[in-house]
């Protein structure tokens, strides 16, 4: 039987095979294929296959990648590497989306007809560890404090720093913003975000402070007064003490250093001058009891406090009112007639006189020394100090070159002959029968001190030292002659007496001889080494209450010989 095709239906099918036809030929020509115009960042890979695509746009867009991306850090401006920053194109993924998908068959049908791709943005790498990195390190190139307007003084001249704005860069925030940068075609440059810090002394305020005080303060020098003495301080000097710091209310304050004032060399001799130092009362020795012979009395001094409220209100005046009186403080003296008394200075409690053959530079050392330690007070429970007291032995503090005993052998050197005091001081504290802190004896034996009872001190390696454990106060009184040097202790026996055991000497060595030294030789007589004890015996009501042995060794005093 022969069926009736229904027109519509034939003209449907023929649609079909049409369509069909189309797809089929779409794949054909168009499979794998970019539609033509098909651009990228100007690079045109129309009618390319996709792997042709993929090496021309890593051919092509190579030196577009690698291109600096400009950026703005605050008022700051800066290059980053892309590379370095993670940047990179992908230009497989790119060539791979400029195909038009095969299983669209409008898509493909429509690239039979069409003839231009369009354009297409490139599909883009990034690394955001590498992103980060790179914008930690801009951030310590251009990371900066804020600045506080300030007013500083160089030589009396004043001087305005500039405020400057506090920035940081903001690098969770900048990620996204330098990677939109290398997407963009032509990129201004990137501003990246940062966080800001503005100053508290803006320039207004410092412009105000510099008219205001500064100026002034550094015109002309200022005078203070006291009594009769005059003391001037050149704009150089005050330039140097003056500044001006931040105070309340945003503003610039002055300030004056009275204490580095006081201290500086071009004025410490004008204050110094200016002042009184207080006069302790003079006592003295009648028979084995302490005396009265002179009052004390009081000094005056400097401040920082007072220098400092002195010159502050002189800085702003000019002419004649850039002179004012500056006040000094009453100071007293450590020993006046009614604390001779309180501290228990009524009596000798040891003296001792140490000999020395007559030479020039023993008697100036030994005067010298005994020059510093006079009148020294030691209270109760305090530690004296021969090094502190005497301080060290130089040409600029009143020594000169002398014999010394330097490597077990004489030699010279400043303040020669010092040892002497020490050994003097440490009798004086050893039959006082005070506590001994720190001591020790020649590395050789000299005859003429006692036997495992003398002292030698070195600066900075050796001290004399002891504790006053009396209960009262000691004073020491020193004086030398051209011989002689006595020390002797004022202030309340603790002990009835304090006497000295000595024993026999002990492990007995004999001397060598060597040659001396080829500059300055001293040449040296033998004496042997040895061992000695010394006991220190203390009485209270005629009974021995306790001992203390003093042990000493002596190494032998080598022969020296110099020749010429």
């Amino acid at each position: 039987m022969r069926r009736r095709i229904h027109p519509a239906a034939a003209t449907g099918g023929a649609l079909v095979v049409g369509v069909g036809a189309l797809y089929l030929a779409g794949l054909l020509l168009t499979a794998d294929r970019i539609p033509d115009g098909t651009l990228v960042r100007g690079v045109d890979i129309g009618g390319m296959s996709q792997s042709e695509a993929r090496e021309t746009l890593d051919r092509e867009l190579k030196d577009v990648a690698a291109i600096p991306l400009r950026v703005t850090v605050g008022d700051r401006t800066d290059r980053v590497d892309p590379a370095a920053a993670g940047f990179g194109f992908d230009a497989g993924e790119t060539a791979a989306r400029a195909v038009r998908p095969a299983g669209d068959p409008f898509s493909v049908i429509a690239g039979l007809f069409a003839s231009d791709g369009g354009t297409i943005e490139p599909v883009v790498r990034a690394d955001e560890d590498k992103t980060r990195t790179a914008l930690a390190k801009l951030a310590a190139k251009h990371d900066r404090e804020v600045t506080e307007g300030a007013i500083t003084f160089d030589k009396g001249l004043p001087k305005q720093v500039a405020p400057l704005t506090g920035q940081k860069l903001d690098i969770d925030a900048s990620v996204e913003v330098l990677s939109s940068s290398f997407l963009a075609e032509r990129p201004a440059p990137a501003d990246l975000p940062v966080k800001e810090t503005a100053p508290r002394i803006g320039a207004a305020e410092t412009e105000r402070a510099m008219n205001d005080f500064a100026r002034p303060a550094m015109s002309g020098p200022v005078t203070l007064t006291t009594g009769d003495d005059r003391i001037t301080i050149s704009p150089a000097v005050l330039g140097e003490h003056v500044s001006m710091r931040p105070g309340s209310g945003d503003r610039l304050l002055p300030e004056v250093d009275g204490k580095a004032l006081l201290a500086d060399p071009a004025l410490a001799g004008s204050f110094a001058a200016a002042a009184n130092e207080p006069v302790d009362a003079r006592i003295r020795l009648n028979g084995e009891r302490v005396e009265v012979v002179a009052e004390g009395e009081p000094g005056r001094e400097f401040t920082a406090s007072s220098v400092s409220r002195a010159v502050l209100p002189l800085l702003t005046e000019s002419g004649a009112a850039r002179t004012g009186e500056v006040a000094t403080k009453k100071t007293q003296p450590k020993l006046t007639r009614e604390g001779v008394a309180e501290l228990g200075l009524t009596e000798k409690v040891s003296s001792f006189t140490a000999t020395f053959p007559k030479s020039e530079y023993r008697t100036k050392n030994i005067g010298r020394a005994a020059e510093l330690i006079n009148g020294s007070l030691v209270r109760p429970g305090e530690t004296w100090s021969f090094n502190r007291t005497v301080g060290e032995r130089t040409k600029a503090n009143g020594f000169v070159d002398g014999i010394i005993i330097l490597d077990d052998k004489y030699t010279k050197a400043a303040g020669g002959g010092v040892s002497t005091v020490a050994t003097a001081v440490f009798n004086a504290m050893f039959f006082a029968g005070v506590k001994p802190v720190e001591y020790g004896a020649h590395s050789f034996y000299i005859e003429r001190y006692p036997e495992g009872r003398e002292a030698t001190v070195a600066w900075g390696s050796l001290d004399l030292k002891f504790k006053n454990d009396s209960g009262k106060a000691i004073q020491i009184l020193a004086d030398s002659t051209d011989t002689s040097v006595t020390i002797t202790f004022l202030g309340t026996k603790k002990y009835d007496s304090v006497e000295a055991s000595k024993g026999p000497r002990t492990n007995v060595k004999e001397p060598g001889t060597r040659p001396g030294a080829a500059k300055d030789c001293q040449p040296q007589t033998p004496l042997e080494g040895f061992d000695v004890t010394v006991e220190r015996i203390f009485t209270v009501d005629g009974k021995e209450v306790k001992r203390e042995p003093f042990h000493t060794r002596y190494t032998p005093r080598d022969r020296v010989t110099c020749e010429d």
